[in-house]
């Protein structure tokens, strides 16, 4: 349903696509062109100067950034108190519904595009890595793909840095940048370490295992449990697996998950080959490698 209220010159709304606790996104057209776009607006009437910040910092980031697996942006103009975000509409959906919807029946077509999907993802990390930006928020929801090209595209740099490292401080749970569910154990403050290209890495991690078990590793509403979990805690054991893996193969996703930022692996293009090569096998062995590294 297309809300009357919200009416941004140049532009026509055609449709409500979200409408989260902080923002709302819309699907319409540029007036002038027909051209389709996704526009994202701040849903409070008053932002505070955080909430302008980071709107503005997504947009900084992004426009800079030609690269077919990153949203394309158009354009950052005043609305009201705050900023509408123009950006491409390629038709994509949230990854995490993508994946809802497939036939987890069918193991060797899941697991093959599981494959296609990691191997995006590691592309455009890589990409991130060589400009020395850390979006410090992967997760499914950040991800989108279409699903009849399969083109998925990374979304939302409102936190993102700019730079190669950056040191975290000890802050309350419940304030720290990023969403806790996917955070790594450096983005929390208390591993007396930078934040870098690697904290990415770890939440990509995560996001595999969502993809492919259907469930986080770590689920609670405590977000002083949610930090433990991250620093100290290995995947639960998962004595019945989504149906995607072979039983037979003897695979368990949940057998390494190093938390400490080094043992992430030097270099994130690393794990882009290793990826593709076992991609050609059954069941990749690779699966239980970069899932939680």
């Amino acid at each position: 349903m297309v809300s009357t209220e919200v009416s941004i010159l140049g532009y026509e709304i055609s449709e409500e696509l979200y409408s989260g606790s902080r923002t709302l996104v819309y699907r319409g057209y540029r007036k002038s062109d027909s051209l389709p776009v996704v526009i994202k607006l701040l849903k409070n009437a008053y932002p505070n100067f955080n909430e302008l910040v980071q709107f503005r910092n997504q947009y900084t980031i992004a426009k800079n950034l030609n690269y077919p697996g990153i949203i394309q942006t158009y354009n950052l103009q005043a609305y009201e108190n705050g900023y509408a975000l123009i950006m491409e509409d390629f038709g994509g959906i949230p990854l995490n519904e993508y994946f809802n919807n497939l036939d987890t029946l069918n193991k060797t077509c899941f697991i093959i595009e599981f494959l296609q999907v990691a191997i995006s993802l590691c592309d455009i990390l890589e990409t991130l890595y060589q400009q020395q930006i850390i979006h410090k928020d992967i997760k499914t929801a950040n991800i989108l793909i279409n699903p009849e090209s399969k083109q998925v595209k990374l979304i939302d740099f409102s936190i993102a840095s700019l730079l190669n490292k950056e040191t975290q401080e000890i802050k309350n749970p419940n304030i720290l940048e990023g969403t806790l569910a996917y955070l790594s154990p450096e983005q929390t403050g208390r591993m007396n370490r930078g934040v870098d290209y690697r904290t990415d890495f770890y939440s990509l991690g995560i996001t595999f295992y969502e993809l492919l078990m259907g469930k986080l590793p770590f689920i609670s509403d405590d977000a002083m449990e949610l930090v433990h979990c991250h620093i100290a805690k290995q995947p639960p054991e998962l004595p019945h697996p989504n149906p995607l893996i072979l039983k037979e193969r003897g695979q368990n996703i949940s057998a390494s998950k190093p938390s400490v930022a080094k043992e992430r692996g030097q270099d994130i293009s690393a794990s882009k080959p290793s990826v593709a090569k076992e991609r050609r096998e059954e069941i990749p062995q690779a699966i239980s490698d970069i899932v939680m590294k």
